[in-house]
């Protein structure tokens, strides 16, 4: 099993970036699905969850300007991101509660995609 993101970058402050996530590999069933976040010298925090029937909390720091939403047959979340302030800077990380053939379940994190905020 394996979540690729993609979708980080560069962009000044006010703008917008959507960030996908896609889980792939022997995957029976997937729960919670979701976005962290960890700038330099600082703790990984939650950013958004997704439940597998659209259920969503976020961080205080990013409600009305963040959106979190997922595609179940395509094993996807995706965050969009409007109004990005610099500190929004981070490293993005995406995670899943994953059941696999086997019948085990993990929880599985992507890798970091880099997301910069230019004031």
């Amino acid at each position: 099993v394996q979540l690729v993101p993609s979708g980080g970058g560069l962009v000044q402050a006010g703008g917008s970036l959507r960030l996908s996530c896609a889980a792939s590999g022997s995957i029976f069933s997937i729960n919670d699905m979701g976005w962290y976040r960890q700038a330099p010298g600082k703790q990984r925090d939650m950013v958004a969850i997704i439940t597998y029937g659209g259920t969503t909390t976020y961080a205080d720091s990013v409600k009305g300007r963040f959106t979190i939403s997922r595609d179940n047959a395509r094993n996807t979340v995706y965050l969009q991101m409007n109004s990005l302030k610099p500190e929004d800077t981070a490293a993005y990380y995406c995670n899943a509660q994953i059941k696999t053939t086997s019948g085990f379940s993990y929880t599985y994190w992507g890798q970091g995609t880099q997301v910069t905020v230019s004031s």
